[in-house]
């Protein structure tokens, strides 16, 4: 062991702006393919983040969980549907920093948590403290608590929290402490209770919000936290009753806007929804929007970068090509099916929840066969995901795309969905649709990173899109519809709409008008560079975060 690396270090010295002490918890964190620690959108965030991070010497830390089963591996089951695999992973690049606490749950004591150290040399990150309770001395169940990120028990999510709350907590004393405590959404928050208690002040703790999906904001009861020793120790009924809300619960999002100094959402229009959702709950703290992004360095093709930045027409359009037939070789691997790279293509790939409505291409199914057999402006649409894996509505949309793609040669799910496909899905792609249902999506990232490759955004105007989107300059964009509308009349909206924006100007544009779809391209790298660079987030949580 080196032991340098069980001390809070970084391979330089953190710049003026950016000297403050900030430990960053995270449940999962996107850093690079080979690390499984993640699942979506929130650990791509947190990944682009530390990868700033440290190409900015901040001085960061991440402080996550080391899944030992990751979230699951995406197969396929014999008539290609979806199977949720669960293989151990071993990380040989990551280091043993040495340091060990002890958590309290459920009346125990003494569960050991180990802290290894992700070294900055490795991915490019600031140094990433992952803890396990897979160590010895453990009894098989507390051995299993950093098994599965997102476990389907209530339980053993509960106890994850305590160990990256409360065992991240410790870890950080035992690196010498931070000046900022920072979640990445509530699922750290007895942190706070922990560090509270040990006479941290207020001031030093901020807090991010992701997402108004209540999933996402987690609510349980207060006297069965109370007993899993979520609050780093036992509340007295008073204390407890302090604490709680909507009929003597804990939620997360509630009890970290009120133990936090300062808070943030992930996008403008976030930040208003976020107010609202929380404006009858008292003692909160203010809610500030920054805009989620992505790391430029790691997401962007180098080739269509210099030709954006020359804006070299011919060897953006080639290197494209390229990008697509390999994104193809993926889609010939996994279905059988030859995909032409001069036809225009479209990609759906992200978390596969219920809201974002991986199907609504479908919606009109006579009107989608329309569209997917119109010989004279060719389409080809693959779809990817990873649905949660007890997820049973998500699945079922999954693996309904799966059947009725079996039956045309330019449709195709992918599986694998993890951070090398969705590299080659943005990278391959020609259009990148988005379609939740507005209000939903918090920010949503994978548009982004699309765009600075070259790949249109066709989306509803919600998360980060009303601050980048002109539609027909830089992307093509549904018309807003009244979100207290029923999900029915919603869905069928949002489906003529789409279709209609598809018919009469995305295809068109493409095949009909080349060097009008080209200046739409340029636009949106110009514009999502760099506005939606993650060297600008990491900036302002600097200065309107920490500060």
């Amino acid at each position: 062991m080196n032991s340098k690396y069980s001390t809070w270090h970084h391979p330089y010295s953190p710049v003026k702006p950016y000297d403050k002490k900030v430990a960053y918890f995270s449940m999962e964190f996107g850093i690079h393919q080979a690390l499984k620690i993640y699942s979506g959108g929130l650990g791509f965030l947190a990944g682009s983040h530390m990868r700033s991070a440290f190409e900015l010497k901040q001085n960061i830390i991440g402080i996550g969980v080391l899944w030992k089963y990751g979230y699951y591996d995406q197969s396929r089951n014999k008539d290609k549907t979806l199977r949720p695999d669960f293989v151990e992973k071993t990380y040989n690049f990551l280091e043993d920093t040495g340091i060990e606490v002890k958590v309290s749950l459920h009346g125990n004591p003494n569960v050991n948590v180990k802290a290894y150290v992700l070294k900055p040399e490795i991915f490019g990150s600031v140094p990433l403290y992952l803890l396990s309770t897979d160590v010895e001395g453990n009894d098989y169940l507390s051995k299993t608590i950093t098994d599965h990120l997102y476990d389907a028990n209530e339980t053993t999510r509960i106890s994850q929290s305590i160990v990256l709350g409360i065992g991240g907590a410790k870890v950080v004393e035992a690196l010498g402490g931070a000046d900022i405590y920072h979640l990445n959404e509530g699922h750290a928050l007895p942190a706070f209770y922990y560090l509270k208690d040990k006479g941290i002040k207020k001031n030093q703790f901020v807090f991010t919000t992701h997402t108004p999906e209540k999933a996402g904001n987690e609510e349980r009861d207060g006297h069965f936290l109370n007993h899993c020793g979520f609050f780093g120790r036992k509340l007295t009924e008073n204390e407890l009753a302090y604490e709680t809300v909507n009929d003597s619960k804990i939620n997360y999002t509630v009890s970290a806007l009120r133990l936090a100094k300062k808070a943030n959402a992930v996008s403008k229009l976030h930040a208003k929804v976020s107010k609202e959702m929380w404006r009858d709950y008292s003692n909160t703290c203010s809610i500030i929007p920054i805009t989620n992004a992505q790391n430029q360095s790691f997401w962007q093709d180098e080739q269509l970068k210099q030709s954006w930045v020359k804006k070299n027409d011919k060897t953006f359009f080639k290197r494209k090509i390229e990008l697509k037939k390999e994104l193809f070789a993926e889609v010939v691997n996994q279905t059988e099916k030859i995909f032409d790279p001069k036809v225009l293509t479209i990609v759906w790939a992200r978390r596969f929840a219920g809201y974002k409505r991986a199907d609504l291409l479908l919606y009109d199914f006579e009107r989608f066969l329309k569209l997917i057999n119109n010989k004279d402006y060719p389409v080809q649409i693959i779809w990817a995901g990873k649905p949660y894996p007890h997820d049973k509505f998500g699945i079922d949309i999954f693996n309904n795309l799966v059947h009725i793609s079996k039956s045309y040669t330019n449709l195709a799910v992918l599986t694998g969905y993890e951070i090398e496909l969705s590299r080659k899905l943005k990278l391959g792609s020609d259009i990148w649709l988005n379609t939740p249902r507005i209000t939903r999506e918090a920010s949503g990232t994978s548009g982004m990173t699309a765009a600075m490759n070259g790949s249109v955004n066709v989306s509803i105007n919600d998360g980060w899109i009303p601050e980048f989107q002109k539609h027909g300059k830089n992307s093509f964009v549904l018309p807003e519809l009244n979100h207290n509308l029923p999900v029915e009349d919603q869905d069928k909206i949002d489906a003529y709409n789409l279709y209609k924006i598809l018919e009469e100007e995305v295809i068109p544009t493409y095949y009909k008008n080349p060097k009008k779809w080209q200046k739409i391209v340029y636009k949106a790298i110009d514009d999502v560079i760099p506005s939606f660079s993650s060297h600008r987030m990491a900036d302002e949580y600097y200065k309107k975060l920490f500060k």
